[in-house]
């Protein structure tokens, strides 16, 4: 059993589909095929059952999948200390993060860090806060940054920047009046509001807490998986939202939503690592360099 091996099961486990692992391998179709057959063949098992054209991951698959998983993050780890010997000159970046935070906020950092260590390969995936939190915590990536404190007691976390959340509703809104509102106020509209597991939704949840307002009490007609299919919504009309302003920032400019008048809530974003494994000089480098571009309070 090789680690290419491993990488391969893992890929076609993920998308259940041989062609479409490939493409993401770069590999040829052939080629993925025999890697899996090679694998169970030599232990004398089927890892996927064989449905007319359709390749489905079996139950003796699922449970060695968690296996492998855990044995490539710690090939990887393995790899990020040997890289450390050679300094910054090569290595590889692992980052998750937040919609928003993935969105408007980590690709002018990113494009910075790759400017400073040309030699870095860089790792992202984008998920809401939820999803960020388990992949750090389960070693598929050593970088987290999301947008409200995860409570996973093997992480360590840290603030990696202040965001303001601010509400928004569209021109023609009764609200968009300017008259002055507060949070006991929302059971009077709609809402618009991100899928649960969301920072941003968990942002919402915790400024109503506060302000003595319970979620059933609200009228909430949508509820949607991204900040643009939102935003798109209260521009439609669907009713008011409370977003980043960094992601209202275009249409807040041109007209297309107005801001309430209403205090904006401040909101941190924050670094997630785990506090037992490996951290790489990539990653201390990457921390570091997002510090310096956050203005000191």
């Amino acid at each position: 059993m090789t680690l290419d091996q491993l990488r391969i099961f893992v890929e076609v486990a993920a998308l259940e589909h041989i062609t479409r692992a490939a493409e993401r391998l770069n590999m040829t179709q052939s080629a993925v095929s025999a890697a899996i057959s090679a694998l169970e063949t030599r232990h004398d098992i089927r890892l996927f059952d064989r449905v007319g054209r359709m390749i489905v991951l079996n139950q003796a698959g699922r449970s060695f999948l968690a296996e492998a998983q855990a044995v490539l993050n710690q090939a990887r780890v393995a790899e990020a200390a040997l890289n450390d010997l050679s300094g910054l000159m090569r290595g590889r970046l692992s980052v998750m993060a937040s919609q928003t935070v993935g969105s408007y906020w980590l690709p002018e950092r990113l494009a910075l860090y790759r400017r400073r260590y040309p030699g870095i390969e860089i790792a992202v995936r984008i998920g809401n806060s939820v999803e960020t939190s388990h992949a750090v915590t389960a070693g598929e990536v050593e970088i987290g940054v999301i947008e409200w404190m995860s409570d996973a007691k093997e992480l360590t976390k840290s603030v990696a920047d202040i965001d303001e959340m601010i509400v928004v509703v569209a021109p023609d809104h009764p609200w968009a009046d300017g008259r002055p509102r507060r949070v006991e106020n929302f059971p009077e509209i709609d809402w618009v509001l991100r899928e649960e597991g969301s920072g941003t939704r968990y942002a919402f949840e915790r400024i109503i807490t506060d302000g003595g307002v319970a979620l059933e009490s609200l009228k909430v007609p949508l509820i949607m998986p991204e900040n643009e299919a939102v935003l798109g919504a209260v521009i439609a009309g669907m009713g008011a939202t409370l977003l980043s302003r960094s992601v209202v920032k275009a249409v807040l400019q041109s007209g297309q939503v107005r801001q309430l008048n209403m205090p904006a809530f401040p909101r941190p974003y924050y670094f997630l690592r785990h506090s037992q494994r490996y951290r790489s000089r990539a990653g201390e480098a990457f921390e570091a360099l997002c510090r310096e571009q956050t203005p000191a309070a």
